[in-house]
C-alpha cells in the first residue's frame, strides 16, 4: 500500500525535471526581473525630474517678472491733430535727403486723383540764385495779401551765408539744400530739378515757374495766378536752330536716345504743370545722356529741358518762354537794365507790345515776368510797380 502523503521535495524535483516547465519558470523570471529593473530606474528619473522643478521654481519666485508700465494714449485734439492736409504739406523745405532720394520722394504721385480734403491749388516760384535776391522787396509787394496761393523755394549757392530775410518776409526759411552750380553746365539742370523736387514735396502746388534773381513780375499776382492755372499748356522754349550755337553742339554719342533731328534750344526759364514737373524729376533716359556727352561748349542748361520735353510733350508745350529777354544787342548773353531803364512807358511796353497764342486764341499778354534788372533798379521798379503792375 503506498503512503498517502506524499513528500513535497520530490514533487519540486519532479516539476524540475520537467523540460516545458522549466523553461516556462525561467521566462516568468526573466520577464519579473525586467520589470523590476526598469521600474527602479523609472522611479530614479522621476525623482530628480522633480527636484529639478522644485530648485528652478524656488530660485525664480523671489524675483517676480516686472510690471510694465503702459502710458495712456493721449486724447487727439483739434490743436495737435496731424491730418493728411498737414501730413502732404511740408512746414520747413530743410532736409537731409540726398539728390537721388529726393527726386524718388518727389516722384511718388497718387493712383487716385481725387483729394480728399478741399485743396487750394498754389503756384510754386522757384527762385536759381548765385547769392541772394537783391530785388526781393519788389517780390515782397507783389505777393502781399495772397497767403495760401503761393509757395516760394530758394535754390543759391551753398557758400552764401548771407543775413536770413526777416520773418515776415515770404522768403524766410525758403531756402532749400543746395549744391554748387556750374553757370550753363549740367550741374544748372540738376539745381533746376532739385527745385522741382523740393516743390512737388507739396501736393498743393500745380504750376511751377522758374526764376532768377534778376527777374521781375509784369502784372500783379492775381493776373499772373489766373493766367497760369487757366492755362491748358506748358511754357518751355523749344525750337529747331542750325549752324554753331544750335546743331552745332550737339553730340553724335547722343544717339540713339537722342537723334540730331531731336535736337532742340531754347531758354531754361520754363513754366510747366504738375503733369511735366513730375516727367522731368522721373528722367533717367535722357538726363543721362546730358550728364555723360553734353560737356564743353555744349550748354545744357539751354538744351536738355527743349529736348526733353519737344520728344515726349510736344502737343502740351506752347514752345515759348513767359519770361522776356532783350537779346537785340547780340551777343551770348541778354541785354540788362539799369536804373534809368525803368520807366512807366518801357514796363508797359513789355507787358502788352506783343503778339502769341494762349489756350488757342491770340493775346496780347505773352510775357508774365522779365529779365535782367539790376539791383539799382529796384528804387525805380518801387515806385512804378503799383501804378503800373497794379500791386495791392
Amino acid at each position: 500500500m503506498k503512503n498517502q502523503y506524499q513528500n513535497p521535495l520530490g514533487s519540486l524535483v519532479k516539476l524540475f525535471n520537467a523540460p516545458t516547465q522549466l523553461v516556462n519558470f525561467l521566462s516568468y523570471m526573466l520577464f519579473f526581473a525586467c520589470g523590476l529593473t526598469c521600474g527602479i530606474i523609472l522611479t530614479f528619473h522621476v525623482k530628480r525630474i522633480s527636484f529639478n522643478l522644485q530648485v528652478s521654481s524656488s530660485s525664480l519666485s523671489p524675483t517676480p517678472p516686472p510690471q510694465l508700465s503702459i502710458p495712456p494714449m493721449p486724447e487727439l485734439s483739434k490743436a495737435n491733430r496731424v491730418g493728411l492736409k498737414e501730413f502732404l504739406k511740408p512746414t520747413n523745405v530743410m532736409h537731409d535727403m540726398e539728390d537721388e532720394e529726393l527726386l524718388w520722394r518727389a516722384s511718388v504721385t497718387p493712383k487716385i486723383l481725387e483729394f480728399p480734403f478741399d485743396r487750394v491749388p498754389k503756384v510754386a516760384f522757384m527762385f536759381l540764385t548765385k547769392n541772394s535776391i537783391p530785388l526781393a522787396p519788389l517780390w515782397e509787394k507783389f505777393f502781399q495779401g495772397h497767403q495760401g496761393l503761393y509757395s516760394i523755394y530758394v535754390h543759391s549757392d551753398p557758400s552764401f551765408n548771407g543775413t536770413e530775410p526777416d520773418e515776415s518776409s515770404p522768403f524766410y526759411g525758403r531756402t532749400i539744400p543746395s549744391k554748387e552750380v556750374g553757370w550753363g553746365n549740367v550741374n544748372m539742370i540738376e539745381a533746376e530739378r532739385r527745385l522741382l523736387a523740393n516743390a512737388l514735396l507739396d501736393f498743393s502746388n500745380q504750376r511751377f515757374v522758374l526764376l532768377s534773381e534778376s527777374c521781375i513780375p509784369l502784372f500783379n499776382f492775381s493776373t499772373i495766378y489766373s493766367y497760369l492755372m487757366n492755362s491748358t499748356q506748358n511754357f518751355v522754349q523749344a525750337y529747331d536752330l542750325p549752324g554753331p550755337v544750335g546743331q552745332g553742339r550737339y553730340n553724335r554719342k547722343m544717339y540713339p536716345p537722342i537723334a540730331i533731328q531731336q535736337w532742340r534750344k531754347g531758354g531754361q526759364w520754363f513754366e510747366m504743370d504738375r503733369d511735366l514737373a513730375l516727367e522731368v524729376v522721373s528722367d533717367k533716359k535722357y538726363f543721362p545722356v546730358f550728364q555723360r556727352q553734353c560737356t564743353g561748349s555744349c550748354y545744357a542748361d539751354e538744351h536738355y529741358l527743349p529736348t526733353f520735353v519737344s520728344i515726349n510733350f510736344w502737343e502740351r508745350n506752347s514752345n515759348r518762354s513767359v519770361t522776356w529777354v532783350d537779346w537785340s544787342k547780340g551777343g551770348p548773353h541778354p541785354n540788362k537794365f539799369i536804373r534809368t531803364d525803368v520807366t512807366e512807358a518801357f514796363l508797359e511796353k513789355l507787358r502788352s507790345d506783343n503778339k502769341c497764342e494762349y489756350n488757342g486764341n491770340s493775346t496780347s499778354t505773352c510775357y508774365l515776368f522779365a529779365r535782367k534788372f539790376l539791383p539799382n533798379a529796384l528804387d525805380r521798379l518801387l515806385r512804378f510797380a503799383p501804378k503800373v503792375m497794379h500791386f495791392n
